[in-house]
């Protein structure tokens, strides 16, 4: 497929199965895989198809509905934003340099992995060369926090200094997820040339620096969010949230945003759908803070079911990847702008004005 015949796709899978056909097989199976028997990876897509939507007739609509969102004091053009994934540069040569232009092309944000194969400073240049004049991209970085505090803290300043405007902290990884799929494939470290750039030391000498392996500690605790919430002033987000008492938790923490997410089906496998957890933990937060959902999305009827169940916007991670792997920033801005083109659409079917106008009276949701 090339890069013309991309933006004539007309399905988020097309871009999976040209993906597949393009990556390595142990690569394709790292970005695809899941935990365990990989449940909670079907169930992430599946759970959207038990959940129905129930338009409104003759509601005087004309033009085109409003996607517009602000996240963080951040306006995206759509509540679809580029959710926190690894190793970008194992799908494209380009890698994250790609999908931080193709964030900057369809107006939403990009969240910024740790493990980017593109150190944070480098995405930001990026996206900044992007960006029409005087415009400044949104970048967020995601971050594992470490046991040591100290190299936390440069990531933290690095972050700052690049000009991303808030953290999203993983919090659902005290441990590895047991990732078969890799363990079959031998798939354990990146190849020479590639290695996480954001954990990398700081040069003391001759020569490239040395990386260190990203840590899950089972001791990260409600502490750690409150020794992050004194280091800096961005907001912070805490993406991994599944359980209503820890949202509210977090709320005690001062955080600004929670995102509701299980890690793709990567972490712990049989936690249920991203979107059978959302409405429970919209209640408990109660309109303090902004609500995230990732995992599962697919279609723009996805995204519409999202926000009518509370989530102000979602993330995409696995559909980004193939794009970029198809046709590198042009795959990735003709996944984002499918999904544009089908959130419209639904909305427009739906009855709705705007993305402010979808409510909980639009879904049923089915046994």
């Amino acid at each position: 497929m090339s890069a013309q015949t991309a933006m004539q796709t007309l399905l988020l899978r097309d871009f999976e199965i040209e993906a597949r056909r393009r990556l390595d097989p142990a690569v394709f199976d790292y970005f695809a895989g899941g935990a365990d028997d990989e449940v909670t990876v079907r169930e992430n897509e599946s759970a959207f198809a038990r959940i129905g939507l129930v338009p409104r007739a003759l509601r005087g609509l004309s033009g085109k509905p409003n996607l517009d969102v602000t996240l963080l004091g951040s306006r995206l053009s759509m509540p679809v934003l580029i959710a926190p994934t690894a190793f970008h540069r194992l799908a494209h040569p380009h890698g994250e340099f790609a999908t931080a232009r193709a964030a900057v092309a369809a107006d939403t944000i990009l969240i910024a992995s740790m493990a980017a194969t593109v150190a944070i400073e480098d995405i930001a240049a990026a996206a900044r060369s992007a960006a029409p004049k005087d415009i400044q991209p949104t970048i967020w970085f995601q971050l594992n926090i470490q046991p040591d505090l100290g190299f936390t803290e440069v990531l933290v300043r690095r972050a700052e200094a690049a000009g991303c405007t808030a953290l999203v902290i993983t919090v659902d990884s005290p441990a590895f997820g047991n990732r078969e799929r890799d363990r079959r494939n031998g798939f354990v470290d990146l190849p020479a040339g590639l290695c996480c750039e954001n954990m990398r030391e700081a040069q003391t000498g001759i020569g490239p620096s040395r990386a260190r392996p990203i840590v899950f500690s089972p001791e990260l605790s409600w502490e750690d969010i409150d020794w992050l919430r004194k280091t800096t002033t961005l907001p912070l987000a805490l993406k991994g949230i599944t359980h209503p008492d820890d949202a509210r938790l977090a709320i005690e923490r001062d955080v600004s945003a929670i995102i509701v997410s299980n890690h793709g089906g990567r972490q712990l496998d049989t936690v249920p759908a991203s979107i059978e957890l959302l409405p429970a933990i919209v209640a408990a937060v109660d309109g303090r803070v902004p609500v995230l959902l990732d995992g599962g999305i697919r279609r723009g009827t996805d995204v519409v079911k999202a926000i009518a169940l509370g989530a102000q916007a979602v993330g995409i991670g696995r559909p980004v990847l193939w794009g970029l792997a198809v046709a590198g920033a042009e795959g990735v801005l003709q996944v984002l702008e499918m999904l544009r083109s089908e959130v419209a659409r639904a909305l427009t079917l739906c009855g709705c004005r705007a993305i402010s106008d979808v409510g909980r009276e639009l879904v049923r949701i089915r046994p």
